[in-house]
């Protein structure tokens, strides 16, 4: 069975994160998770979880390279006092030209300037995949159906086998919304992404699935946790939670959506 993370969008205030993360360590998930945008630094919503949970693990995804240089990653790594053998740190192309090439040529300045972190690629076709199975610490989906996860994984598989390397771990994200707006929260999120750029319109049309299905959308716990035992082929699923900005209604979806669905297998 994948183990679990819980993940947030950046920019959570602390008086949410922090009880978040430390209700998220009780039901058993490994590691907390936000992105980044230039509205908000997922780096600090991770300091706030960390201040809660000293011993959980970290992981951001992504901090896209068109954005944030190696060296100004680590100084916020260090200034923010995050252990690095706690962190995850997924890394993109953004808008940069040649995607494929940026990211390979600058995996040997992230190693120099991020010792003992784990760097994750962000991968969404083939290439990119095969790229983080060759060189990288783990290759981080992002907009997955379980097929493609599995396609992906073989993927990162064969880049690893030809690179003579054990194949390292597959993470990605898998938006969830519990409650009777569930489809209503996915179909938002998800159409902002599916015109976002280029990179997206190809991903999404090469799912060919139909609008506000990709993802986890239901008015109960027990179908949220079929749904994500179907992603069997994530080593990490990271469920990234639709729910509204505040502590009662992220705390239901971690509950609905938690490692092993105890709670939700055993109604009392």
């Amino acid at each position: 069975m994948s183990v679990r993370g819980f993940g947030v969008a950046a920019g959570l205030e602390p008086a949410i994160a922090e009880p978040l993360a430390a209700r998220c360590a009780m039901l058993g998930y490994t590691s907390m998770w936000s992105n980044d945008h230039p509205a908000a630094s997922g780096l600090e919503t991770l300091a706030s979880f960390g201040a809660a949970v000293p011993g959980i693990d970290l992981g951001v995804a992504v901090l896209p390279l068109d954005r944030h240089s190696p060296e100004s990653i680590a100084d916020r790594v260090l200034n923010l006092g995050l252990a690095p053998e706690r962190l995850w740190i997924g890394v993109g192309a953004g808008f940069s030209d040649k995607p494929l090439t940026r990211m390979r040529e600058a995996l040997p300045a992230l190693r120099v300037a991020l010792p003992g972190v784990r760097l994750v690629l962000a991968a969404m076709g083939p290439k990119m995949c095969a790229l983080a199975g060759s060189a990288y610490d783990g290759a981080f989906l992002n907009w997955i159906t379980p097929d493609f996860a599995a396609t992906a994984r073989g993927h990162v598989h064969a880049g690893a086998e030809e690179a003579g390397r054990q194949p390292p771990p597959v993470l990605g994200y898998v938006r969830a919304a519990v409650g009777t707006d569930a489809e209503d929260r996915l179909g938002k999120e998800e159409g902002f992404y599916r015109d976002l750029h280029d990179g997206y319109r190809n991903h999404f049309n090469r799912l060919d699935e139909p609008e506000g299905t990709v993802g986890v959308a239901t008015d109960n716990r027990y179908a949220a946790q079929a749904a994500l035992e179907r992603y069997d082929a994530l080593d990490v699923v990271v469920v990234r939670g639709l729910a509204s900005a505040n502590i009662e209604a992220m705390s239901a979806l971690a509950e609905a959506t938690a490692p092993g669905g105890t709670e939700s297998r055993n109604p009392r």
